[in-house]
């Protein structure tokens, strides 16, 4: 669902039937999600979607002006519930994403990253090639593990040249030092965040369930067509 081609009734609608107004039990809201919540049931807080509505409609103005300038997005989402969501909307439009542990000092410690990448580059073409063939069967063995070590832990960086104009994160909480490592060196964070998470350090926070997979996938394919948009705009631009 696009928001630029559908009206609010639309887009609320579709974030109502994704469950999107569910947020975590009142004695666990953290302050600053306060604005957001509409009120509580059964002690739940019951997030206000007309707000969320607004916010998620900045973040896409934001993510559309990131791709139309030509800027990378880097799509985090480690919890479970994220991880399908985020690697398909990330593969599809080329971008780069973590769905697995996030690795202290990916941003802040971005040489040593792309160390990590080239490493992973250079024994993954080996391989293919048949370069490792001259080793033994032990050391093949030692080579496969790293190899399989650095995917897992690199693999979705591989797109990622330079630093990223922005990070879309599912759970702002879950995904705290991520969120901080941004902070330190200027990058910007769009984020799903429920009402349990510091909206405080993020840029553009889209309050909303960030636990339901139904209401993750909704978001995340929010923000993947917006790049989508943003990226025709870059291409007639350049035409």
């Amino acid at each position: 669902m696009n928001q630029g081609k559908n009206t609010i009734k639309e887009v609320l609608e579709g974030m109502f039937a994704a469950g999107a107004h569910f947020g975590y039990q009142r004695g666990r809201r953290h302050p600053s999600a306060k604005p957001y919540i509409f009120g509580s049931k059964n002690r739940v807080d019951i997030i206000d979607l007309e707000k969320t509505s607004a916010l998620l409609d900045s973040a896409k103005e934001f993510v559309k002006s990131l791709a139309a300038s030509g800027k990378q997005v880097l799509f985090v989402g480690t919890k479970p519930e994220a991880r399908e969501a985020v690697l398909a909307a990330a593969e599809s439009i080329g971008m780069p994403y973590v769905i697995g542990r996030w690795i202290g000092g990916t941003l802040t410690n971005f040489s040593e990253l792309k160390k990590r990448m080239e490493r992973y580059q250079d024994l993954a073409k080996k391989k293919e090639e048949g370069g490792l063939s001259v080793y033994t069967k032990k050391e093949r063995g030692i080579f496969d593990r790293e190899l399989a070590e650095l995917k897992e832990n690199f693999g979705g960086l591989l797109p990622m040249k330079n630093f990223p104009g922005a990070l879309f994160i599912v759970d702002s909480r879950a995904e705290s030092i991520a969120v901080a490592e941004a902070g330190k060196i200027g990058i910007p964070v769009v984020s799903l965040s429920n009402s349990d998470c510091d909206l405080s350090p993020i840029a553009y926070p889209v309050v909303g369930n960030d636990s339901a997979r139904s209401s993750i996938a909704f978001f995340v394919e929010e923000i993947r067509d917006a790049y989508k948009e943003g990226t025709k705009s870059n291409i007639q631009t350049a035409e």
